[in-house]
């Protein structure tokens, strides 16, 4: 089948995290929701200012590389190290913390809590059914643990919309490992320079797959712009998956 607008291209490259599903959002204000859940386990700290200590410490962990690699397919855990890493570094400022065990409720109470409020984002499968119409090859690349992520897919109802998904802990890559693309387009049957890919991660879905000659959409559906540091320019930028099935302005 061939595409019915001539704009679209052969094939799309999914991302499934906060690009189809609003999932990891403003992790401030899911911790600070949780927090005040457990206000008075965690007494005398503020529910606030556990917060802000956890976010702060969460956003240093997930910068690095290595750390994100080794950890991002078992959340629950790297949660766990991530409010027992700002307990200390808390404690080592003298302020007051709480129990050990605390921590872990709280972590896992975020990873509950995460869960319970990830949604599909406005549009997605109409998006999705109407490019599958087109003609357009769908693949879904997404990175995380195997289990968590295939029942992602099947309980958004996403299985039978896409021609292909990859999930890394089924297949032992992941991006911005250049296979991980390579092998999505082998797997479509399309070249780079007919493929488009949407996410929204500035380096995994933007600057990895344009250094392979794919045209790289960013999702930005909070509206908020390049950060001013960046030095990735995306060939595109969106707001709602919708926009995809009109040209450019």
């Amino acid at each position: 089948m061939t595409c019915v607008a001539p704009f679209l291209p052969r094939a799309i490259l999914f991302d499934l995290d906060d690009t189809i599903l609003s999932a990891y959002s403003r992790p401030e204000a899911a911790w600070l929701a949780v927090a005040q859940e457990l206000a008075e386990s965690i007494a005398p700290l503020r529910p606030a200012d556990a917060a802000v200590a956890i976010a702060d410490y969460a956003r240093a962990f997930w910068a690095d590389p290595d750390r994100h690699r080794e950890h991002r397919q078992d959340l629950r855990t790297a949660r766990r190290e991530i409010v027992g890493g700002a307990l200390a570094q808390l404690e080592a400022r003298g302020r007051s913390a709480f129990a050990a065990d605390v921590a872990v409720r709280l972590a896992d109470r975020f990873t509950d809590y995460r869960d319970e409020q990830m949604k599909l984002f406005p549009g997605a499968h109409e998006t999705l059914d109407a490019l599958k119409t087109a003609g357009v090859r769908l693949a879904l690349v997404t990175n995380g643990d195997g289990p968590g992520q295939r029942r992602k897919v099947e309980r958004f109802e996403l299985a039978g919309r896409f021609d292909h998904i990859q999930i890394e802990g089924e297949h032992g890559f992941g991006k911005p490992e250049e296979r991980a693309y390579l092998h999505a387009l082998e797997a479509l049957g399309a070249e780079a320079h007919e493929t488009w890919m949407v996410g929204d991660n500035l380096e995994w879905e933007v600057a990895a797959p344009q250094r392979l000659g794919i045209f790289a959409i960013w999702h930005d559906p909070l509206g908020q712009g390049l950060p001013p540091d960046s030095s990735v320019r995306p060939d595109r930028i969106i707001a709602r998956l919708e926009e995809l099935l009109k040209p450019p302005v």
